[in-house]
């Protein structure tokens, strides 16, 4: 019961991914497919952006920093994103070589990819966190949840309007979601005696590098082409002030 109490909260948190994924069953009438979109790719935006600065690069750096020193941990952020910007480069090519789908479904799948990265160190922080104090981890795990309902969003909008397929769109952000007790069972089968706070921290500070590159490189660029300033800027707004209530309440 010690174990599976953990392992249940891990896995709501990660499913909630799911919720998100819900809004490809939204009637949208197709003279707004546009806006949407645009709205739908600029809160992403604005999430993963406001996460990765305002919580996972403060957390993650300063505890590195207290352990190692400045110069250190200003090279592990600088490799951190060089590392993340040729990771992003490399899958963004490697799947528009394998499809000959339109961007919007790249996007898709890259941000799926760069979630499960993201998804794998949080299922192992809830988990450790939920075992060792559970009203710890379940504050924790609702936090995740408020973050992971909008990744839901950037999975599965995109490659439902690319692709139109609801099954498709959907198994892709469950996917996604279920990195997250993939990893709480990971740290429970094999890291539970190794894993270092210390390891953690330069995981998240990686996985920061990877959602602001894809947020800026791949994300940004393709809102803007649907020419809807309106839907945008309010898909930013909306974003920020859910990352907002997320950092003062958690």
């Amino acid at each position: 019961m010690a174990t599976l109490i953990p392992l249940l909260i891990s896995t709501i948190a990660g499913l909630s991914t799911l919720i998100g994924a819900t809004t490809i069953f939204f009637k949208i009438d197709k003279r707004q497919y546009n806006k949407f979109i645009a709205f739908c790719l600029a809160f992403s935006i604005a999430i993963m952006i406001g996460i990765s600065i305002f919580d996972l690069i403060p957390e993650s750096f300063f505890r590195y920093l207290s352990v190692n020193g400045m110069s250190k941990s200003i090279i592990l952020l600088i490799v951190a994103f060089i590392i993340s910007y040729i990771i992003i480069t490399t899958l963004s090519m490697l799947i528009k070589k394998e499809t000959k789908k339109e961007d919007l479904y790249r996007l898709g799948i890259l941000n799926m990819i760069v979630l499960i990265f993201h998804n794998l160190p949080e299922g192992i922080a809830t988990f450790l966190s939920s075992y060792q104090d559970l009203s710890l981890g379940i504050k924790l795990a609702i936090a995740i949840m408020l973050h992971n309902i909008p990744e839901g969003i950037s999975i599965a909008v995109p490659i439902y309007y690319s692709t139109g397929n609801k099954k498709l769109a959907f198994r892709n952000a469950f996917i996604s979601g279920m990195a997250e007790p993939l990893g709480a069972l990971l740290a429970f089968v094999f890291l539970k005696k190794y894993i270092s706070e210390m390891m953690i921290s330069i995981i998240l500070i990686i996985v920061a590098g990877l959602m602001i590159t894809l947020s800026i490189q791949e994300l940004l660029p393709e809102s803007l082409k649907y020419k809807e300033k309106k839907a945008l800027y309010f898909g930013l707004i909306l974003g920020i002030i859910l990352v907002v209530i997320n950092i003062i309440l958690f």
